[in-house]
């Protein structure tokens, strides 16, 4: 009797006296033999229980935050090889775009010429923008989200799910816009190469397909419609934009022409080769273009001697196909037709008269 009142009267004695006879009690083994008071007990057991579970509530508490981090270190690897393949796609795009503004022709390994011809046509402008300025900054936003979402440091407030349906819905435009321009490859200039046209598809497919792996079957479901939407849009921009600004000859967009020289036969006279002098002299220009029967019509005025004298620019010195671009010097003038002549700062369509020419010119026949 004496011994249990010490039991439920002296805790510590209590815990020194069992340990003495149990090898590791722990101790909430004692609560039995105090259940008879009940009062006491309940504090003894409030002081006895959370050390008895601190370690399987700590190990519940660091077992949802490992796995939470888990899919970040998942996803590192995503992120850099998104980094890495967007930013090998800016600095193509902005090569390209450097060749555009300096009107400079593009080193290609594959394809030579027809390389040029694709990079330097119609198609290489979407609403008077040139694409290659478009990808840099598709490439750049997906390489900007791509270094930013692993530090979770996105501007604007934007959380990590907003983040990456950005980086999804970004590359999904770019991979519908990729599949819009193979096509366009394969119609428009078949049997033509381009190594940067392969480059930037291969780019902008492998981005689309590594950011779509890290979305869950359910997630994919969700967002399924709104890619097909941003797809669709993308094509139909895309196809808008070329119908409204078609290659410069309309009549001519189904023929394939291979460039041409067509020979003056007529004789030239002694007035024709003074005119031809002095319109050269001034710098007086004549465009035209290889398959323009009124510019060959025009040189065989001045004859053959006289028409080697003219300063005469060839609009389409590589010949004439769908999709082909128009010469720059030729863009410049706003050529509406052929020929066109260039005196005096006046840009004059059609074909002239010799009389008509030299009194534009100023010239003055000493016949």
């Amino acid at each position: 009797m004496a011994s249990s009142f010490i039991a439920v009267s002296s805790p510590s004695l209590l815990y020194r006296t069992s340990t003495s006879f149990l090898p590791s009690p722990p101790p909430r083994s004692i609560i039995p033999l105090t259940r008879f008071k009940k009062g006491f007990c309940w504090s003894w057991r409030l002081k006895c229980m959370p050390s008895g579970n601190s370690g399987t509530e700590s190990d519940a508490e660091t077992t949802p935050s490992t796995s939470s981090s888990s899919p970040s270190f998942s996803n590192i690897s995503t992120y850099n090889w998104s980094a890495a393949l967007a930013g090998i796609g800016f600095l193509e795009t902005a090569y390209l775009t450097y060749l555009k503004l300096t009107d400079s022709d593009a080193f290609c390994p594959i394809g030579g010429g027809t390389c040029g011809d694709i990079l330097n046509s119609d198609y290489a402008v979407v609403f008077g923008v040139p694409l290659p300025a478009i990808g840099i900054i598709a490439y750049g936003l997906v390489a900007a989200l791509s270094i930013q979402l692993p530090r979770m440091n996105l501007p604007f407030g934007i959380n990590e799910a907003n983040g990456r349906f950005i980086l999804l819905a970004t590359t999904t435009s770019m991979a519908a816009a990729s599949g819009y321009f193979l096509y366009i490859l394969s119609t428009e200039f078949p049997g033509a190469s381009c190594s940067y046209c392969l480059l930037s598809a291969v780019l902008s497919f492998s981005l689309f397909f590594i950011n779509l792996k890290d979305f869950g079957f359910q997630e994919i479901q969700k967002v399924l419609g709104l890619q097909l939407c941003i797809a669709s849009l993308v094509i139909v921009a895309l196809g808008t934009s070329y119908s409204t600004s078609p290659p410069v000859s309309l009549s001519q967009a189904e023929v394939e022409l291979p460039f041409v020289k067509y020979e003056v036969t007529t004789p030239s006279s002694p007035f024709t080769v003074s005119l031809a002098k002095h319109l050269n002299s001034i710098g007086a220009k004549m465009y035209g273009a290889f398959w323009c029967s009124h510019c060959l019509e025009q040189k065989q005025m001045f004859g053959q001697e006289a028409s080697k004298i003219l300063n005469y620019v060839e609009c389409f010195p590589d010949g004439y196909r769908k999709g082909i671009k128009i010469a720059k010097a030729c863009a410049d003038v706003k050529i509406e037709g052929f020929p066109t002549w260039e005196i005096n700062g006046q840009v004059l369509s059609g074909e002239k008269e010799l009389s008509e020419l030299a009194e534009l010119s100023g010239f003055e026949s000493s016949e």
